[in-house]
C-alpha cells in the first residue's frame, strides 16, 4: 500500500526531474506525462538541449525551469516524486567539467534531496556502473564495492556518483526519507548528442558519414547496451517500488555484452557503412569489462530488457541521419 505522502495526490502527481532536457531526463518526461504526472524539469542545459523538450512547448502539465541544480531549490505546491538525473554523464563532459561534474553530484544532489524532504517526495537518483569502475568482478552485483582510481581523469565522475548515493543513504537513515538507487549501465537511443564521446554515437556518426570507426586499445573490452526504453520502464517501476530494501542500489542494463569490436561490426551492418576500423591507445582507467548482475533488477521489479539490439539500433540510427543530415 502507498504511503500517505505519495497518496496525496494520487489523481495527479507531480514530478520534478533534474536534468530533464538531456539524453535520458526528456525521455523519462515523456514516459511521465503520458502516465499522467505533472512535471516540472529542472536544466541549466550545460549538456541538455531544449530541443529535447521542445516538442512539450504549450503542455498544461509541463513547465520547464532553466537553474543550475546546485542552487536552492525553490518549487512551489506539493511535489511527490523527485528523479534526480542531473549530471554530465559521457567522457567528453566530465573530463571537460571535472569541477561542475563533481559539484553535481554533491552539492546538486544535497540540493535534490532537500527539495524531496521540504515536499515529502519519494528521491530517485541515477547514479552509474562507474562506481565499479575498472571491474575486478563480473559481471558486476550490487553487491560489489567497485575498483575506483579517485584520483584518475575518471575520478571526478566516478566519485561523484559514489558520494551521491552515501548521501543519499544518509537522508535515508537520518531523515527516513524514502529513496531509490539505481545504476545505470551504458544505454542508447535517440536524442543523444553526436559527439558526447560516448561510443554508440561516436560509432554511428563515423560509419553514417562513411569515416573509420575508432576503437580504443585492441577492442576486446566489452560493453552491455541496453535501450533507453527499457532502461527508463525499469526505473520507473523502481521509483513506484513498495518493498523492504527498495532503498538498495539496482542494478539497470542489459546483460549482453559484446566486445568493442563486435559492436562496430554491429554498427556497419545495421548503416551499410563500408567503414573500417583504427585503432588507437586504450585511455587511462577505461573499464575492461562491464555487465550487469540484473538478477535484482528481476526479481524486485519483474524487469528485464525486451528491445532486441538490431531494433534499438534503427531509430537511434534514423535519429542521427536526420542530425547529420545523410
Amino acid at each position: 500500500m502507498l504511503d500517505s505522502t505519495i497518496m496525496k495526490n494520487t489523481l495527479t502527481p507531480v514530478s520534478v526531474v533534474t536534468g530533464g532536457a538531456g539524453f535520458l531526463g526528456s525521455h523519462l518526461v515523456d514516459i511521465l506525462l503520458a502516465r499522467g504526472h505533472r512535471v516540472i524539469v529542472i536544466d541549466n542545459l550545460v549538456t541538455g538541449s531544449t530541443d529535447n523538450i521542445a516538442h512539450l512547448a504549450g503542455n498544461q502539465k509541463f513547465t520547464f525551469i532553466r537553474q543550475d541544480v546546485t542552487e536552492f531549490l525553490f518549487i512551489a505546491g506539493p511535489v511527490d516524486y523527485v528523479w534526480h538525473f542531473a549530471s554530465p554523464a559521457s567522457p567528453i563532459d566530465y573530463l571537460e567539467l571535472p569541477i561542475q561534474t563533481l559539484k553535481v553530484g554533491s552539492l546538486g544532489t544535497h540540493k535534490a534531496l532537500g527539495l524531496a524532504k521540504e515536499k515529502g517526495a519519494r528521491f530517485l537518483i541515477t547514479s552509474t556502473s562507474e562506481v565499479y569502475g575498472d571491474p575486478l568482478v563480473h559481471p558486476q552485483t550490487e553487491s560489489y564495492w567497485g575498483n575506483v582510481n579517485p584520483i584518475g581523469p575518471r575520478g571526478c565522475y566516478d566519485e561523484s556518483k559514489r558520494f551521491a548515493e552515501a548521501l543519499v543513504m544518509a537522508y535515508h537513515h537520518e531523515h527516513k526519507l524514502d529513496t531509490r538507487i539505481v545504476r545505470i549501465f551504458n544505454t542508447y537511443g535517440p536524442r543523444m548528442r553526436i559527439k558526447d564521446g560516448r561510443v554508440v554515437p561516436a560509432f554511428v556518426s563515423q560509419a553514417l558519414l562513411g569515416q573509420p570507426i575508432t576503437i580504443f586499445g585492441d577492442g576486446q573490452q566489452t560493453r552491455s547496451f541496453c535501450f533507453c526504453s527499457d532502461l527508463l520502464e525499469g526505473i520507473y517501476r523502481l521509483m513506484m517500488l513498495e518493498h523492504p530494501t527498495q532503498h538498495l542500489p539496482v542494478n539497470i542494463g542489459n546483460p549482453q555484452e559484446l566486445t568493442m569490436v563486435q559492436f562496430a561490426q554491429e554498427i556497419i551492418q545495421a548503416t551499410g557503412s563500408s567503414s573500417t576500423l583504427t585503432y588507437q591507445p586504450l585511455p587511462q582507467d577505461d573499464p575492461k569489462q562491464r555487465r550487469p548482475d540484473i538478477t535484482r533488477a528481476r526479481t524486485l521489479l519483474g524487469w528485464e530488457p525486451v528491445v532486441p539490439l538490431s531494433e534499438g539500433l534503427k531509430s537511434t540510427i534514423a535519429y542521427f541521419k536526420t542530425k547529420l543530415g545523410v
